[in-house]
């Protein structure tokens, strides 16, 4: 068995693969040893990597001695091209949702969102060149802003409810939020499908599955990419 772990902004998402198969996978809050070692249980662990969002602390450090883990970083061998000019700022997570794409989805174009505390947008070409992308506030970021960097704003959540107008202080939030995030995403998706029709679009993160719900058929929705991705990037430094 395979170790990934990926340690977000919120949350560690931990995973077992087997080959290129996903076997388990669960949610922490917290990444310490321990915790790890009670989600391996009694697995032989052949490899691990980790990704973090966060600097190395003392606890990252324990899980690389422990498991002799490959910590991903810029200096990491990686299957595909990275076409950016600053490699050494780019988000593991966003390498990784591209190498994932990237094997999903071979020989193809393709615009990958993650939905999570921010919402990036990233571009892979079919020659696995990665090119660039966008960083933009994530939907509960979006509420967050709205209620701290103002006065008189009530502080919302994600709500069900599709709201087009809003019709008190609570719901025109709900409506400028989640649908400005949705005009947001259509008109990329128009700009990249009008270059080429053929790109493929994927969605990933914590809130793809609203995405999902929005824009129907129109997209790919996986919410274990980036952890697919990680297991590729491990494959490829073994």
């Amino acid at each position: 068995m395979k170790l990934i772990i990926d340690i977000g902004n919120t949350v560690v998402k931990i995973a077992l693969f087997k080959g290129k198969q996903l076997q388990n996978t669960t949610i922490i809050d917290e990444c310490t040893l321990q915790n790890i070692l009670g989600f391996v249980n009694n697995h032989d662990i052949s490899g691990t990597i980790i990704s973090s969002v966060k600097d190395i602390n003392s606890n990252i450090k324990k899980l690389i001695h422990h498991f002799d883990a490959l910590f991903l970083d810029f200096n990491t061998l990686l299957p595909i091209i990275i076409d950016y000019k600053t490699p050494n700022t780019l988000g593991k997570d966003r390498i990784a949702a591209v190498v994932g794409a990237s094997i999903l989805f071979p020989k193809q174009d393709v615009l990958v969102f993650d939905a999570g505390t921010c919402l990036t947008i990233d571009f892979i070409t079919k020659e696995r060149v990665y090119k660039g992308g966008r960083i933009s506030p994530g939907i509960a970021m979006r509420y967050r802003a709205l209620h701290q960097l103002t006065n008189q704003l009530p502080l919302c959540s994600f709500s069900s409810e599709r709201i087009l107008m809003g019709y008190d202080t609570e719901s025109s939030i709900i409506s400028g939020v989640q649908q400005g995030i949705l005009a947001e995403v259509r008109e990329i998706i128009n700009v990249y499908k009008k270059e080429n029709k053929e790109t493929i679009i994927t969605v990933t993160g914590g809130d793809c599955f609203f995405f999902e719900k929005e824009l129907k058929n129109s997209i790919f929705v996986n919410s274990f990419l980036v952890m697919e991705g990680l297991n590729e990037i491990l494959d490829y430094n073994a």
